[in-house]
Formats: C-alpha cells, structure tokens, sequence
C-alpha cells in the first residue's frame, strides 16, 4: 500500500507525518510525502526536524513538490487540510476517489484540518507532532486491521 502525505510546503506537517508513519515498519506500506506549494529541496523546518530526531525516527530532510507521477503511485493521498483535498481534486480529476483529508479518511468526525505549526515554536511544533502520532496510530490500526 502506497500513502503519499499532503501539506501546503512539505516542512511541517507532511514530513513529521510521513516520518510517524514510516517509523511503523509496517510491512508492504510505503510512505511519501509532499506539498502543493512546495519547492523541491527546501530543508524542512528546524523544529520538524528536531521532534523527529528526537523520536529517532528516519525522515526526508528536504521538501519536494507533488508530482503526477507520485499521485499515480499513490493508493491514498492524505492531505493536512480540507482545501489540500479540493486543490488535488481539482489538479487531478481523475484521482479524486484516492484523495481525502487525513482525518476524513480516519473518519473522526469534526474539523478535518490539522494544525499548521509554520512559524512557531518548538512547543507549537510539539503539539502538532502529537496530534500527527495519534492520527497515525489511528491509521495504522485502519492499515492493518482493514
């Protein structure tokens, strides 16, 4: 199963995500991640890189821009935000069934954004790492449970 990550630079939330998922060692699951403004090669944020150190947990170190290649490789695209998903369905028409916002794929229910910690502190960053380790749990269990 490939799950291919979405954020707005693919600094923050979408490397941190990808990181969380990857650590899980989940077998026959593969894990990109990436961002619809992103500039390929920008080093993700300081604090991302300094929670996911700390977690010791392998990662992507520099950002990259979706591609349609990576689209088309993707089983399920999961995206940070409620207007990631529109974006996608709209630059990709024809992958709308495989694209959705991470918490409306978990089916959680409420409001389907997770938090951009862009700009903040490294307890701002924190929070939204420990929501990306819950809503990773989460996946994980859907993953293998089915």
């Amino acid at each position: 199963m490939n799950i291919y990550l979405i954020c707005t630079g693919n600094t923050c939330r979408s490397p941190m995500g990808e990181a969380i998922l990857r650590s899980k060692n989940m077998e026959g699951v593969h894990v990109r991640s990436a961002g619809i403004h992103a500039m390929d090669g920008i080093p993700i944020a300081e604090n991302a890189k300094t929670l996911i150190e700390r977690a010791d947990m392998p990662y992507t170190a520099t950002s990259k821009n979706i591609t349609a290649e990576d689209v088309e490789w993707a089983d399920f695209i999961l995206t940070m935000t409620v207007a990631h998903k529109r974006m996608l369905h709209t630059l990709f028409p024809d992958e709308v069934d495989k694209i959705h916002t991470l918490k409306g794929f978990l089916e959680l229910g409420g409001n389907e954004d997770v938090h951009d910690p862009f700009g903040g502190n490294l307890d701002t960053y924190n929070q939204t790492f420990t929501e990306l380790s819950k809503l990773m749990e989460v996946l994980e269990c859907k993953i293998t449970k089915g």
